[in-house]
């Protein structure tokens, strides 16, 4: 009797297999072959090799057929510990099918076990059966965020999220149809002291992997999404897929707009108002960083106007001009030609770099007068020189200076020397820049007045060391003193929210701020919107201020009078 154990232990094996269908399988013209566990590999055992034909059943939970969708569905099944879920590959499927594969339906598959991206399916589908409909299965209600372990349980089943959460990105929602999802808007790590947040991330997919989608989903009356909004009513199959957890809607999502867009800023009155705006490459050389053609230089030029009319700004600094003959001179055109509002450049003949971008000061004659020349940072250091000039009210009051700079970024990280530790690559040059500009304030407060507001695009969150290193010599970080946490925030990246665009004053300037504020008009707008948008959202452009950049303009009003 050699054999006899071997083949006994087979048998049992396979008769578990058969009583594990069966319940699922009851109302099937014949006896499945396997259940969805088995397939899969849940608990302890392993997936079954790829290639080998099985008959298997379940209840479809989410159809997502079409080339323009998943090509297949998903199917459910409970087994005798807990249900199991599992994609169907079914590019092939009939109308026959398609009439067939509808959630709630239970249908017994001939097909083949096949893996995609590290995820079990299966796939070559040679028969449908149906076995019985309205199966439908009640959705396994989930409190996020959820560890792996849940997460890897889950993976494949109907689920829903009795809890709303929150968009915390948007990048991706006109490119693949989908947005980043937490329990609350995630800020970058060095943004702010403070309590660490819980950062797990859940992608709300659009039931497709298709690029470009048109529409686009998940828009409010608007034809916007912004950061800030919240989705309550949550059902749909959770699955794995391009390195993050994704949940395919099963049911229409339902939004609220938790961060509506903001109103134009009221006018200044008395007060002086200095803006600081990055204007996201505004290039009249076409094809180069900025616009690739005329239309998108339109599109960027009615944007850039539609933003500056709604600053209402005497002094604008801004980052991101091509540093080349002309351009600053264009934009300020632009801008007089299409608000009304004439804007000046100070005169000078200070150094602007070799960089292909410069930092730019205008302001407004008939509300400010421009009392010195532009003085520009010489140190090595920067690639982009600071600039700064001093001005006076028309109304009369004390002389004072802005100093604008752009930092270097964070992008195009070396191999080794200035890497990211922490707090983006190039942080050591950071540092070294926000050195060299306290030796340069330190200068210009001996040639005009002690009275500075440094602004501008530092690419450093308010508690990294270049903003540290300003500070201990005693700037005041505006948004830091005026704001609360939840509004230091001028920029989105990869779904988290930081301020890089900063206000710092002088203590002798610091008095005479009345009131600092981003004016959130681009962050929390998907970037869709914007002037260089794809032809999937072109019908939804408008020459309104709403993602006219990638940065929001920081704005700091002065009441001169008070410091005097």
């Amino acid at each position: 009797m050699p054999h006899s154990r071997p083949f006994t232990t087979l048998a049992a094996g396979l008769l578990a297999l058969l009583l594990a269908a069966a319940p699922a399988a009851a109302s099937c013209p014949e006896p499945s072959s396997v259940d969805l566990a088995a397939i899969k590999g849940v608990g302890e055992r392993s997936p079954l090799p790829p290639g080998r034909q099985v008959v298997a059943d379940g209840v479809v939970t989410g159809a997502f057929l079409g080339r323009d969708r998943l090509d297949g569905f998903y199917l459910q099944q409970a087994t005798g510990q807990e249900p199991v879920g599992l994609f169907v590959y079914a590019p092939a499927a009939t109308e026959r099918d398609a009439e067939l594969i509808t959630p709630g339906a239970h249908l017994q598959l001939h097909a083949r076990i096949g893996e995609y991206r590290g995820q079990v399916q299966l796939q070559r589908v040679e028969r449908i059966v149906l076995c019985a409909s309205d199966r439908l299965p009640e959705p396994e209600p989930v409190e996020w965020p959820l560890d792996e372990e849940a997460l890897s349980r889950l993976e494949g089943r109907l689920v829903s999220f009795p809890e709303p959460l929150t968009v915390t990105g948007n990048y991706e929602l006109g490119r693949y149809g989908s947005l980043r999802l937490a329990g609350e808007r995630l800020f970058r790590p060095t943004n702010a002291p403070g309590e660490a947040q819980e950062r797990a991330v859940l992608m709300l997919d659009d039931g497709s992997y298709r690029t470009f989608p048109s529409p686009i989903p998940y828009l409010n009356d608007e034809g916007t999404r912004r950061v800030g909004s919240r989705v309550a009513g949550l059902t749909g199959v959770l699955t794995h897929a391009f390195d993050a957890w994704r949940l395919h809607p099963t049911e229409t999502p339902r939004f609220q707009d938790a961060n509506p867009r903001p109103e134009p800023l009221p006018a200044p009155g008395e007060r002086l108002r200095v803006a600081t705006f990055n204007v996201e490459n505004y290039f009249t050389t076409l094809g180069r960083r900025g616009a690739a053609n005329a239309a998108e230089l339109e599109r960027q030029r009615a944007k850039l106007a539609a933003a500056v009319a709604g600053l209402n700004a005497d002094i604008l600094a801004l980052v991101e001009v091509e540093n080349a003959p002309g351009a600053l001179a264009d934009l300020a055109d632009q801008l007089g030609a299409r608000t009304g509002i004439r804007y000046r450049a100070v005169d000078g003949s200070a150094s602007r770099g070799s960089d292909a971008i410069k930092v730019a000061l205008l302001y407004r004659p008939d509300r400010v007068e421009a009392v010195s020349e532009l003085y520009a940072d010489s140190d090595r250091t920067h690639h982009r020189p600071p600039l700064a000039a001093f001005f006076r009210s028309r109304t009369g009051g004390p002389v004072f200076g802005v100093v604008t700079a752009h930092f270097k970024s964070k992008s195009g990280c070396p191999s080794r020397g200035d890497i990211d530790r922490g707090q983006g690559c190039w942080n050591e040059r950071r540092v070294a820049q926000a050195r060299a500009m306290n030796r340069f304030l330190e200068r210009l407060a001996t040639k005009g007045s002690e009275k500075l507001l440094l602004v501008g695009d530092l690419n450093a969150y308010g508690a990294e060391d270049p903003i540290r290193i300003l500070t201990d010599t005693g700037l005041v970080d505006l948004l830091a003193r005026e704001l609360p946490a939840e509004r230091r925030y001028s920029y989105v990246f990869h779904g988290e929210s930081g301020y890089l665009d900063h206000a710092l004053a002088s203590p002798e300037l610091a008095a005479a701020v009345a009131a600092v504020r981003p004016w959130p008009i681009n962050a929390d707008e998907p970037p869709f919107l914007g002037y260089a948008g794809p032809e999937s959202a072109r019908h939804l452009f408008r020459a309104d201020p709403f993602r006219s950049s990638d940065h929001d303009p920081v704005v700091v009003e002065l009441s001169p009078g008070e410091s005097e």
